[in-house]
């Protein structure tokens, strides 16, 4: 499996501008990516763009804090999916999750999964950084009871990304039939490979062309 096709080359950030979405899809057929993930807004524009390339698109759902209504949520999966999303990356209650609120946290993440109704892939966002070992295990945990197929560390937009010791962990709680994306300050072949080799099976990375051509620069976000 080339590393391309693991990737899902992003551009998730708020002066994000038409130009740069086009840009994105043009790279994401050259290179085969996995897919692009892009704001909401631009999910329609890149449906029409990558029609027919096998190239998916993703989009990211209650970001980046995850504080919206389950129903805001359902909401948005349902528009993006309408629009041509085949993959939504949705962030979790954290505040929930931290309070014990598990049976919160589930309904959460079912009312995506349920509003996807098996038209996209639903990937679970945890934001790693802001959880200890344990929360991270309990969100792991709840996403696949919630029947999620995809858990993943990090928006990008918060005080931390993707470690190998949080990937890890995930691909430790949740077995081998879940998928684990890595996500978050992921800028170097060096990079994806540490994370591949410690259970990932999904890699978000604004420096995807970077990564796969062999250079070492690339954006600090996502």
């Amino acid at each position: 499996m080339s590393i391309a096709s693991q990737i899902d080359h992003t551009a998730l950030k708020p002066h994000t501008q038409k130009a740069d979405i086009l840009q994105l899809i043009k790279e994401a057929k050259e290179y085969k990516f996995a897919s692009v993930c892009v704001n909401p807004t631009w999910v329609k524009l890149a449906a029409e763009e990558l029609k027919g390339t096998g190239v998916d698109v993703c989009t990211v759902i209650g970001f980046p804090l995850g504080a919206t209504t389950s129903e805001t949520k359902a909401f948005e999966t349902k528009d993006a999916i309408s629009k041509g999303a085949t993959e939504v990356d949705m962030v979790i209650n954290i505040g929930a999750l931290k309070d014990g609120d598990d049976e919160a946290v589930e309904a959460d993440i079912r009312a995506v999964v349920e509003a996807a109704d098996k038209k996209a892939l639903v990937k679970v966002i945890i934001e790693t950084c802001l959880l200890t070992d344990e929360e991270k295990e309990r969100a792991c945990r709840l996403a696949v009871s919630a029947g999620a197929n995809f858990v993943k560390t990090s928006t990008g937009f918060s005080t931390g990304g993707a470690t190998a010791e949080d990937i890890a962990l995930m691909r430790k709680t949740v077995g081998p039939d879940i998928g684990v994306k890595a996500s978050g300050g992921i800028r170097t072949k060096a990079d994806v490979d540490s994370m591949i080799a410690a259970g990932a099976s999904r890699i978000g990375a604004s420096a995807g062309v970077s990564i796969v051509s062999g250079g070492d620069s690339g954006s600090s976000d996502y």
